[in-house]
């Protein structure tokens, strides 16, 4: 009887010593899964955050694009628009001259034709291109602006393409050795101004000469050099102030003695030589406008 109930508590121990190690090992197991299960939806947290992250940097990328696509679209409408309006003004095609610098409309080419069917023969022969044939009209048209001035010895005017040269004798601007500008001056300087302020595209520049005679120094002149360039100033003051010629456009140099056109050993030749050049530049973005005027392609 004791060796049974021996036997039976041993078994009860046995027994309770098992399912304490299972507990334990189950209790342990449930905690590992907590922390797993934890770290997952630390996991899951982070992806859930970066997945906004990164559908908020989506968002903004979009709207950026969708900005520029309106930028874009705006340019494109201007683009089109002002295509649209060049080459539909007046239902006239556009025609770009060689350099693909300046654009004339087929009105503007008309004139011109018209401009050169008033020349010779041997005045187009030179014209072999487009850009040819603009700066023989526009040349044609200076002259006849000019024409007002011709017809006095001591003034003599030259065309190349689009660059005119009046070559005015000092003996009508100034007295010897003086850059004082004289009165009786003033009439050729009026028609000057009266065609340089009728003209906005034109750059003018005032370019003084003189002999290769020494200039005696004094207080207000070193030399050639100083002379020359104090005629040109001269001048340029009196078109800027007295006939509101705008400065912007005027240029002021000198040449001193070192471009004569003739022999500074005669008397003639040195006359020639003391001269004041006006140089006129039309300004090659804007010179087809000469073509456009009426009044001169129309006379």
């Amino acid at each position: 009887m004791k060796k049974l109930i021996s036997i039976t508590v041993l078994l009860f121990l046995f027994i309770s010593c098992v399912s304490k190690k299972k507990y334990v090992a189950l209790e342990q197991n449930l905690s590992e899964t907590k922390t797993e299960l934890t770290n997952t939806n630390g996991q899951l947290q982070e992806t859930t955050i970066e997945k906004e992250r990164l559908e908020l940097k989506f968002a903004k990328i979009k709207e950026r694009v969708a900005t520029y696509n309106n930028k874009i679209n705006s340019l494109t409408s201007s683009n089109s628009s002002l295509n649209q309006s060049l080459l539909s003004a007046n239902n006239e095609k556009l025609i770009i001259v060689d350099n693909n610098t300046v654009v004339i409309s087929q009105n503007v080419k008309d004139r011109m034709k018209a401009t050169l069917s008033k020349m010779s023969s041997e005045e187009l022969a030179g014209a072999t291109t487009l850009k040819d044939s603009l700066n023989l009209a526009v040349s044609y048209n200076l002259r006849h602006k000019f024409s007002n001035l011709e017809g006095n010895d001591d003034i003599e005017i030259g065309i190349d393409k689009t660059v005119v040269m009046i070559s005015v004798s000092d003996k009508m601007l100034f007295n010897s050795g003086s850059y004082r500008v004289k009165s009786n001056a003033n009439t050729i300087l009026e028609k000057l101004a009266a065609i340089i302020n009728s003209e906005p595209s034109m750059d003018v520049i005032i370019e003084g000469h003189t002999d290769s005679r020494t200039i005696k120094a004094n207080n207000a002149i070193m030399d050639n050099w100083d002379l020359s360039v104090k005629r040109s100033t001269a001048i340029v003051r009196v078109l800027q102030k007295k006939y509101n010629v705008e400065p912007s456009r005027l240029i002021a140099s000198g040449r001193s003695s070192y471009i004569p056109l003739s022999d500074n050993s005669t008397k003639d030749g040195r006359a020639r030589n003391r001269r004041t050049n006006i140089i006129i530049l039309p300004n090659l973005n804007k010179f087809f406008a000469l073509l456009d005027s009426e009044e001169v392609i129309l006379d």
